[in-house]
């Protein structure tokens, strides 16, 4: 304190540890005491929305400390997880806390989204134009919405490896012997495993019984289950690009990739082939370059935040262990990639992976499993649990966390508004004009001054 009374430090409040006493003088908080909690705003905090009965104070969030650590967006159905995710992104990108890479299943961040009131609101890349690619899954969708993506993403069959497989087996309904099975066709087949499967005939499976001793039932099952795969265009007996390595170059550049799903937006099985298949192979390429970097900053790639919904079907307990999803949430982030989850059933969650969620931005929930999850390994929890059940179901959350100095519950801003889109630096094309007007008069000087 005698540091900071001096000048030479800056006094920052510290969490209490014990309740004042009964009849203690109490007064209701100003706009100061509440800039002392959550700071002002300056670079690398983001204006997330104003304390309930405090209109006009604004809350930020602390986007260097959200990003570094996996976070969650968590609330029932119909509660807004999406524009509030959305809104999130927003800020990341804005202040350059990160470089993010969205698998966005139901088209809704990359251009234009419908609000509940049916209008549309701009996405992510009508707002940072450079800084945002979108890529797509379908090319055909994205052309009939006016949407030109930047790159189409294709996988061949040859790239498909068992673990890629293995993250379908709770959705497609195959067997551990299934699942054995994959690995040891990958083993005796190669890269061609899955395609020379999901072609061979009657009489080469038969032949498969006979030669490596594989059941019959098991191999008939897993290759009609398999079949699945057939429908989803985007899979090629060849590809002419590498869809990782483009991925990997607009993120290298700076620029947040959100990856369209298309038709495919209600494949719950496209989107988790998809999204594993990726983040997969990106998290190796960052343990690569991490470990080449032997801690010189400048080498390191950027850090990446992934944002995944329906979380709870790559994290869940049975699996969370195994996939690259739940090894990411371990590792906080020592690799520069960490998590932003969005899922209406954090109970689904495993346990372990919860614990390691950092901040948590929490609509609306009436589940008690549900509100249990979230508030998994936080102080206070009992009265927190009462609070979480008594939000509205719009525009109201709790934020609690590692991005917050105390939980807080807040009425967020409203995404889509054209005081939002100037707050981000949009500008539409009035203003460009207006811009640019006064940016060629700036050029010329004034006549006086002898410009032409």
């Amino acid at each position: 304190l005698e540091e900071a009374e001096m000048g030479t430090e800056e006094i920052v409040p510290q969490p209490v540890k014990t309740i004042p006493a009964h009849f203690s003088t109490v007064h209701r908080a100003t706009a100061e005491d509440v800039e002392k909690v959550f700071g002002l705003e300056k670079p690398g905090y983001f204006y997330v929305g104003e304390p309930l009965d405090m209109e006009g104070i604004q809350i930020y969030l602390n986007l260097g400390r959200f990003v570094e650590r996996s976070s969650g967006v968590f609330g029932k159905s119909g509660t807004g997880k999406t524009f509030l995710t959305r809104m999130l992104l927003a800020g990341i990108i804005q202040q350059n806390a990160a470089v993010n890479l969205v698998f966005d299943m139901h088209n809704e961040y990359g251009w234009e989204g419908k609000a509940e009131r049916g209008h549309r609101v701009k996405g992510l890349k009508q707002l940072f134009q450079s800084r945002v690619a979108i890529f797509t899954l379908d090319e055909e969708s994205s052309r009939r919405r006016n949407i030109h993506p930047d790159f189409v993403v294709e996988i061949s069959y040859d790239q498909i490896e068992p673990q890629d497989i293995e993250m379908l087996q709770q959705i497609i309904g195959l067997s551990d012997a299934a699942i054995g099975t994959a690995y040891f066709l990958h083993k005796q087949w190669g890269k061609d495993w899955l395609r020379n499967f999901l072609e061979a005939d009657a009489d080469l499976l038969k032949g498969m019984v006979e030669d490596y001793g594989q059941h019959s039932g098991v191999l008939s099952a897993m290759q009609r289950r398999l079949g699945i795969l057939e429908r989803f265009h985007f899979l090629k007996p060849k590809t002419l690009d590498n869809s990782v390595q483009r991925i990997l170059e607009y993120i290298d550049r700076g620029m947040s990739v959100v990856l369209e799903f298309g038709r495919y937006s209600n494949s719950l099985e496209a989107y988790i082939l998809v999204a594993n298949y990726l983040t997969r192979r990106i998290h190796d390429s960052y343990v690569r370059r991490i470990e080449k970097a032997m801690g010189d900053k400048s080498a390191e790639p950027p850090h990446l935040v992934i944002t995944i919904e329906e979380a709870h079907k790559f994290l869940d307990e049975r699996v969370a262990q195994h996939t690259i999803f739940g090894v990411i949430a371990r590792e906080l982030r020592k690799y520069n990639v960490t998590l932003l989850v969005v899922d209406q059933r954090p109970s689904g969650i495993d346990e372990e992976v919860m614990s390691q969620i950092g901040t948590r931005v929490t609509c609306l929930l009436d589940n008690e499993a549900d509100i249990k999850a979230v508030l998994t390994g936080i102080a206070g929890a009992g009265q927190l649990r009462e609070v979480l059940a008594r939000l509205d179901t719009r525009q109201q959350v709790l934020i609690l966390g590692h991005a917050v100095p105390m939980p807080v519950v807040i009425k967020t801003r409203e995404y889509g508004t054209p005081e939002f889109y100037k707050a981000l630096g949009y500008l539409d094309k009035e203003e460009l004009r207006v811009q640019l007007s006064e940016n060629v008069a700036l050029l010329r000087g004034e006549e006086t001054e002898g410009f032409e």
